[in-house]
């Protein structure tokens, strides 16, 4: 059923992908896919279907028929979190403790294997702010305004505007900069202008205390509180301005739309120092894969020049590209790394519990997800720059009242925080998770199915000179109970990143535009996660699927890890070629 490879010049721009209902096109049409990536999103759409029937969610309610529900009147509050991993308490992490969004998943529909688009802040979220692919928004660095860019692409909050709702942005949500025009897009995605933390302007300060007192842009930054400039933190007043909102709005009468995007865990790991109490350093090991593979082509290797620029790990002294961080520093990191995100966790338990005692969650749909991974020394590399999982692979899960979870019986809470210090926290009942593979692209229509709008329409190709539409897969509906179960079959997802060179050398890990030399186009499928490098012109956005500079297949049965690279490899050469047919596709 997979289209192989086509015939002539494999030299083209942009390789814009449709959702599903292109499935009736011939192969080599705009928008043409394969079957089994149709199936994977059937298969997303399927486990909302099937929760529309379960018990559990009907306990305390009278069954309502399709179309009885009262989409009308709900809200979306959308949390992002910054160069968030799947390290949490639902996704199976031992040692994080995560027990506010552990709570959020207990009561959502979690997707286990979600990717974004390409492992960088900019070009991430604007793809799936936008439901467009990197190739389509022509944004692989920080330095160019997709309005202008590329096409006049209309943005999820700005069609849910056009749709009368309240839109609403706080901390970050489009990436700050020339990549959302220095407005984070306002005022065409929200209806007041954007809120920033006035303390995001010392993200870099030297503000971290070193072992001789002076203070340093460490990498590694716990801090007291009171000792900061204006004596907080960024995602602190963040979540302040979001309870804010959340008590100015809910009176209006309109539907709103609030995206609540925090800072960490992104760099510097900068969290108040109470935090490293939950993670005493014997507790901390290092990845399981600390080295640099073997058979890992030079392209793909990502330098992390970012976190070698921080005082601590500059004083290190590290060899570029390849040396190791030392052992005892790796561990501080991954520290570090944890007590970030429980930190960012107490604030997403701050803004739920707010959410709720403000009378709104049993009609707002929380949905919450990262820009993507992050690199904790697994391949030798850390930071996110990369086509591996673990810089790829973000958690995505969606909460939507009387059909993920039950309405509450009277006095029964939904939200209430947890003190990850002193509440005693057993098992939370697991939430719905879903297996199959799906991508942020997909948010976009995904968000629209469940507030109950017209989906945007499959994009064609090229695409530049269409506002409206998604090259998200087309979804089901998610009340329709006549859907049947795909949850064996293959589903894929595409990432991509760019490289100026076949080496690793500084500018590797961020190119600029015009010194993008190589795209890596990357397959995540059940069963393999398959790249290819392949030479890429800037000028014309042409990628050449033809000149591939080098290539990696991982089994994810016998190498869940991703090190042993079999691309080359005589006895898969087979399927090396098949899956090279479907970049092309």
């Amino acid at each position: 059923e997979r289209r192989q490879a086509g015939h002539g010049s494999h030299e083209r721009p942009g390789r814009d992908r449709a959702m599903s209902g292109a499935a009736a096109r011939p192969p080599g049409s705009p928008g043409h896919r394969c079957p089994a990536m149709q199936r994977g999103a059937a298969a997303l759409a399927l486990a909302l279907a099937l929760l529309a029937v379960l018990p559990c969610c009907r306990a305390h309610e009278k069954p309502q028929p399709h179309g009885a529900r009262d989409q009308g009147n709900m809200n979306v509050l959308f949390i992002i979190a910054d160069d968030l991993r799947t390290s949490l308490g639902c996704y199976g992490d031992p040692l994080v403790k995560s027990p506010n969004i552990d709570q959020l998943a207990s009561k959502s529909i979690v997707f286990k294997n979600a990717f974004a688009q390409q492992a960088l802040c900019g070009p991430s979220r604007t793809s799936f702010l936008t439901s467009r692919r990197p190739d389509t928004t022509r944004l692989f660095d920080h330095n160019s305004y997709w309005r202008t860019h590329a096409g006049n692409y209309t943005t999820l909050p700005q069609y849910l505007k056009m749709n009368s709702f309240i839109t609403l942005s706080v901390g970050k949500v489009f990436h700050p900069g020339i990549v959302s025009n220095h407005t984070d897009d306002y005022p065409y995605s929200w209806s007041i202008p954007p809120f920033h933390p006035s303390t995001q302007k010392y993200k870099n300060a030297k503000v971290c205390k070193g072992p001789d007192g002076k203070r340093y842009a460490n990498l590694v930054c716990p801090v007291d509180v009171k000792e900061m400039p204006e004596q907080t933190l960024p995602d602190i007043q963040s979540t302040e301005e979001a309870i804010r909102l959340l008590k100015k709005i809910k009176s209006t009468g309109n539907p709103f739309f609030l995206a609540v995007g925090y800072h960490k865990p992104h760099i510097p790991l900068k969290y108040p120092e109470e935090f490293l109490k939950l993670y005493p350093l014997e507790e901390i090991h290092l990845a399981p894969d600390p080295k640099v593979p073997s058979k890992l082509p030079p392209v793909a290797y990502n330098p992390w020049t970012d976190v070698r620029s921080r005082d601590d790990v500059r004083a290190l002294n590290i060899s570029f590209p390849y040396g190791p961080i030392p052992d005892d520093f790796q561990v501080l990191i991954r520290q570090s790394y944890f007590a970030a995100i429980s930190y960012m966790d107490t604030q997403v338990g701050r803004l739920l519990n707010a959410l709720e005692e403000q009378g709104l969650a049993n009609n707002t749909i929380v949905v919450f997800t990262s820009d993507h991974g992050w690199s904790l020394g697994e391949h030798g590399e850390w930071a996110k720059y990369s086509n591996f999982d673990v810089a790829t692979r973000v958690p995505l899960m969606f909460y939507v009242p009387g059909l993920t979870a039950a309405f509450p019986l009277p006095k029964q809470r939904v939200f209430p925080f947890i003190n990850p210090f002193t509440d005693k926290v057993g098992n939370l009942p697991r939430g719905s998770m879903v297996e199959s593979n799906v991508e942020l692209v997909e948010l976009f229509p995904m968000v629209c199915q469940l507030l109950g709008l017209p989906l945007p329409p499959p994009c064609p190709k090229p695409s530049f000179h269409v506002e409206l539409c998604t090259e998200g897969e087309g979804m089901a509906d998610p009340w329709n109970q006549g859907a049947t179960s795909v949850a064996n079959d293959e589903s894929f997802v595409f990432t991509q990143y760019p490289r100026p060179a076949d080496n690793p050398q500084p500018n590797s890990d961020l190119p600029l535009l015009d010194d993008i030399r190589i795209m890596g186009y990357s397959i995540r499928s059940n069963d393999y996660r398959f790249t290819e490098w392949v030479s890429y012109n800037p000028s014309t956005f042409t990628a050449n699927l033809t000149d591939i500079h080098a290539g990696e297949l991982y089994l994810h049965m016998s190498d869940p890890g991703q090190d042993n690279n079999l691309y080359n490899n005589h006895e898969f050469a087979a399927l090396v070629r098949k899956l090279s047919a479907l970049i092309k596709i």
